[in-house]
This record gives structure tokens, C-alpha cells and sequence, in this order.
């Protein structure tokens, strides 16, 4: 029988009142669907230190959101908006590129860029002057210039905006600089928040590990990309954006410890730890591949390795190299027909219709997302980014 890869069959009717365009006043009294290999229950979020199955490893994703949204205005009046999508020079590194001082240039999106023909934008940031002019116009390759020895995190938190998701429509307020962000978050570079992690407090953190359920942290920088709608009828021909990922060693020997027992907070979290599971692959045939996982890779190199066996390749370079930390990128593209490698639970909110997150969970769920959607719906589950949780256990 001939697979079928239509993205029309993840279309599902999401009322504009179903997307949370506000979050909850507090974060662990969102609701949380439990499905257990088929079987749905209801639960509130400050339940789940008792739904995750014993001695289990939470794996989170620390990065820290930025206010990525940059607003200039010129001497004419006219507002020129400039959004950082990713770093270029003097490097590609999202963090390396954070902590530079004085000048950098980043990939960014313009508008209002038919007034914008190139003269040089200046804004106050404290005692600091932000200048923003074209590295390339028609690349839209921004150079920013500052004064003062602050560094660009410090330049741009101080002066950019929440960079809220396009479908809550509305401008973002105080209050989302806060809630837009885990409250474990520690590595500047997002620019957009690990949402299924916006749930968790201090205390609920506490409980898990008085309940002996370790917890462990890793970074991948969400781009925009997460939010691009999958627009081609076969979907295996989306452009699948790329991302950023940090790992430390002590966290590489931490998932060998835990390694069938990982249960993953959020669709990024399992994408830095299916991409640890290719670069593996990669190494035991090459030991000088980069940490580079492309999107087609999971579907065109076969294997029969363990998530374990995996990690103890990388573990092995680490130590040969005498590395503490490992930076590598990834476009990996989870979709149904996927077999899921490293974890064997997942936290998530519910995504949009016909998005890249729907089909992960898809794969992950072995095409069960249907009824999870279709209760979560009659259930009056709030939706997206501020919405309600799901714990899935396979």
C-alpha cells in the first residue's frame, strides 16, 4: 500500500476562542490531558509529579527567550521593525554571539522595509546608542553597533520587545516579558519560548525530585521557523528551519545513566535528543562529522543503534577531545513513519493545524493525535503557546 504523506490530513478546525492569548494567572493551574498508551485522563498540571512514571529523567530545554523585536524610528517618523532570526558575523553561534561586544550582524526580517533604503537607524538603550544599517540589503543582513561595554543580550533585552507568536494578534504587555519565559530559562538565544515548559514552577520542580524523578537541562535555541506553517501538499518537501543546540558532557553521562527512562518537556527537547541520537550514528561511521543533522538525514541513513550506544559515541569524542561542551545545528524533521528513539513520555501544549510540531506528536503517538485533539477540544482545553498541557506516555 502506498504511503500517503498529505499535509491536509493534519487539519483540524481551531476556533479563534480556543487559542489562549493570555496566560493562565498562574502557571501550574493549566489543565493537563494524560494519555497512557491510548487511555485519556483529565488532570490539573500541578498533578504531574504523580503521573510521571518513577525514577524517571525530565529532560528540559533552558534556552532563554529574547526580546527579539526591534523598534526604530526614523528622523521622517516612519517605524521600522527589525526581527533577529539568527547570527552571522563575526559568528553563527547564537551564544558566542549573545556575549559580543560593540558590534555584530545577524540574518533578520524587515518591515516597513520599502522606507528603510539604508541610512543608519539610531535608538537610546539606557546610556548606550543602538545604531542598525545594512550589511546587505537584499539579504536582509543587519550590522548593529553600540556603544558602552554591554553585551548584545544586554543591548537587545533592554531594548527589543517580547517576540510574541503571530497568531495571539495583539502586541505584547509587561507582564508577557515574564510569562513568555520558563522559569528555568538560562541561555540567551530564542526567539521563541519552549512553551510545553511554561507550566512548570519552583515548586512543582521540587516535588519531581522529592519524588526521586531527576531532572536535566540541555539548550536548543527555537527559531521562527517553529511557527512557519507547512505549505507543501506532500510535507515531506517543507523547508524545515534550523536550530541551535548546546549540550554539556555531564549531561551526555547523565542520559547514558537514564537512558530508557527519559520522559521529555517539550517538542524541543525531543528534537535535541533525537538529533543527539543521529549524531551518534554519524560518528560511528565518521569520527570527524560535524554535529550537523540535516533534515532528510533520519530518512536516508539506516541504523540499528540504541539511544545508548548513540550516546556513548559522543561520550567517547568528548573525552578524546577534551571537550566539555558540544555545539551542533539541526533541521531534524519528525513525521509519521518516524521511530522515536530516546524518549518514552513527552510534556506538550497542543499545536496548530497542519504545523511540523503536529506531525511530531503524530509520530509520537503513533497517529493517535486525532482523539487527543478531538477530547482536549470537547474538554475546553485552551490551545498554543499560553495554552493547556498534555503528558503523552508511550
Amino acid at each position: 500500500m502506498k504511503e500517503v504523506f498529505n499535509i491536509d490530513e493534519f487539519k483540524y478546525d481551531l476556533p479563534d476562542e480556543r487559542i489562549a492569548k493570555y496566560p493562565l494567572a498562574k502557571r501550574d493551574e493549566s489543565k493537563l490531558l494524560l494519555w497512557r498508551k491510548g487511555q485519556i485522563s483529565h488532570h490539573p498540571f500541578s498533578a504531574a509529579p504523580d503521573l510521571v512514571p518513577k525514577s524517571s529523567l525530565l529532560v528540559f530545554n533552558d534556552t532563554r527567550v529574547i526580546s527579539a523585536r526591534l523598534l526604530f524610528q526614523k528622523s521622517t517618523g516612519a517605524r521600522i521593525e527589525i526581527f533577529l532570526l539568527h547570527p552571522e558575523l563575526p559568528t553563527r553561534d547564537i551564544q558566542a554571539s549573545m556575549a559580543i561586544k560593540g558590534m555584530v550582524t545577524w540574518y533578520c526580517l524587515v518591515g516597513n522595509k520599502k522606507k528603510w533604503k539604508g541610512e543608519k537607524l539610531k535608538k537610546q538603550v539606557g546610556n548606550a546608542v543602538l545604531t542598525a544599517s545594512y550589511h546587505s540589503r537584499e539579504k536582509n543582513m543587519i550590522r548593529f553597533e553600540w556603544t558602552g561595554k554591554e553585551t548584545f543580550a544586554e543591548i537587545v533585552n533592554k531594548s527589543g520587545e517580547t517576540p510574541l507568536p503571530p497568531y495571539m494578534n495583539r502586541k505584547p504587555e509587561k507582564e508577557d516579558s515574564a510569562r513568555y519565559q520558563t522559569v528555568y530559562s538560562k541561555s540567551d538565544g530564542a526567539v521563541a519560548a519552549p512553551t510545553a515548559g511554561l507550566h512548570f514552577t519552583e515548586s512543582i520542580l521540587d516535588k519531581f525530585q522529592k519524588k526521586e524523578i531527576d531532572l536535566e537541562y540541555l539548550t536548543l535555541h527555537v527559531s521562527a521557523g517553529t511557527f512557519k506553517p507547512v505549505e507543501a501538499a506532500d510535507y515531506r518537501k517543507h523547508d524545515m528551519h534550523c536550530e541551535q543546540i548546546v549540550i554539556t558532557v555531564s549531561s551526555i553521562e547523565n542520559l547514558l545513566k537514564n537512558h530508557d527512562k527519559i520522559v521529555a518537556v517539550g517538542t524541543t527537547s525531543l528534537r535535541i535528543l533525537e538529533s543527539l541520537y543521529w549524531y551518534g550514528v554519524l560518528l560511528s561511521n565518521n569520527p570527524d562529522a560535524p554535529f550537523t543533522i540535516t533534515k532528510n538525514l533520519p530518512y536516508l541513513l539506516k541504523s540499528t543503534f540504541s539511544f545508548h550506544e548513540s550516546l556513548l559515541e559522543i561520550l567517547q569524542l568528548c573525552k578524546k577531545l577534551e571537550l566539555h561542551e558540544l555545539h551542533g545545528e539541526t533541521e531534524i524533521f519528525i513525521y509519521p513513519g518516524y521511530q522515536i528513539k530516546s524518549a518514552a513520555g513527552l510534556f506538550t501544549n497542543f499545536h496548530l493545524p497542519k504545523s511540523t510540531l503536529l506531525l511530531l506528536i503524530s509520530s509520537f503517538v503513533d497517529g493517535a493525535w486525532k482523539e487527543i485533539y478531538e477530547t482536549a477540544l470537547t474538554h475546553d482545553y485552551r490551545f498554543l503557546s499560553y495554552g493547556d498541557s498534555s503528558l503523552l506516555l508511550r
